[in-house]
């Protein structure tokens, strides 16, 4: 396993072993890794001759200081993680000012509305960061295909818009999320949980679960409202919102349509631990 901290470095290795049949696949992660992002790494080796994988907690996708330091950073723990996948996989660690260049500030970014909805809305500038930080490693690594977890959908849709708008020759894959035996989606952040909170949290996705349910027969609005009774009753979570959204346009579904796809979003706080989980509605 090759592991590089600057671009440069990376950049002229990357050109030594390719030509313009080789097949780079490339998934980015801020660390703290999990089986999610090792299914992510299997299905890239699965449709490339190289893998690239990226470690790095990016500060300008972060609207709140307190989380950007609470961030679990366990680099030598993700190396034998990525080891036991395989140690064919090629892994770029920068530091923030490989990156940023001492000017660590986000590029701003029309997505065409996506970036205004759910996440948006309660973290101003967090994908102005997102889009920064993955078109700079798009350019650095120049994957022909890019691999992120459906468990960020609205994440994966405005990286799709990005590289679409930017003409970028990446072609993005979204892949299914990873859940915990008792169904609480796979996630960096669920390191800084209790037992008995990762026990208690299982009710994010069983939520989830019966809105589908609830929605074959019920309007969103109704669902929503249930949603929001259900988490009244547990004190231990505060639910920052639930939405149903069209899975194109993410724009709130107001009345059903059957040419549309939906899907509903929940953020939910745990002990101050931001959560967040998705389900398809179809």
């Amino acid at each position: 396993m090759l592991i590089f901290n600057t671009q440069n470095e990376l950049v002229s290795y990357l050109a030594s072993i390719s030509n313009t049949e080789t097949a780079i696949g490339f998934v980015p992660t801020m660390g703290a890794l999990h089986q999610g992002h090792l299914s992510l790494l299997s299905e890239a080796l699965k449709q490339n001759s190289v893998v690239v994988m990226s470690i790095f907690v990016n500060p300008t996708q972060f609207n709140n200081a307190e989380d950007l330091a609470k961030y679990p950073r366990t680099l030598e723990a993700d190396l034998e993680k990525i080891k036991s996948v395989s140690d064919k996989i090629i892994v770029y660690a920068p530091s923030v000012e490989d990156i940023y260049k001492g000017n660590t500030v986000s590029q701003h970014f029309d997505f065409d509305g996506l970036e205004n909805q759910m996440e948006g809305q309660f973290r101003p500038g967090h994908f102005d960061g997102v889009g920064t930080i993955v078109k700079s490693l798009f350019e650095i690594v120049k994957p022909t295909h890019a691999y992120f977890g459906e468990k960020d959908f609205q994440q994966l849709q405005i990286v799709k818009k990005m590289t679409e708008k930017a003409k970028m020759p990446v072609k993005v894959i979204g892949c299914p999320i990873f859940r915990e035996p008792n169904g609480l989606a796979m996630s960096s952040r669920n390191e800084r949980l209790s037992e008995v909170e990762k026990k208690e949290a299982a009710i994010i996705y069983k939520t989830l679960k019966q809105a589908k349910q609830l929605f074959a027969t019920q309007s969103a609005t109704a669902v929503t409202k249930w949603v929001k009774k259900t988490f009244e009753k547990n004190p231990n979570f505060t639910l920052e919102y639930f939405q149903i959204a069209d899975e194109a346009s993410l724009l709130p579904c107001l009345r059903k349509n059957k040419s549309k796809k939906y899907r509903a979003f929940i953020a939910v706080f745990v002990n101050n631990i931001r959560l967040i989980d998705t389900i398809s509605l179809k």
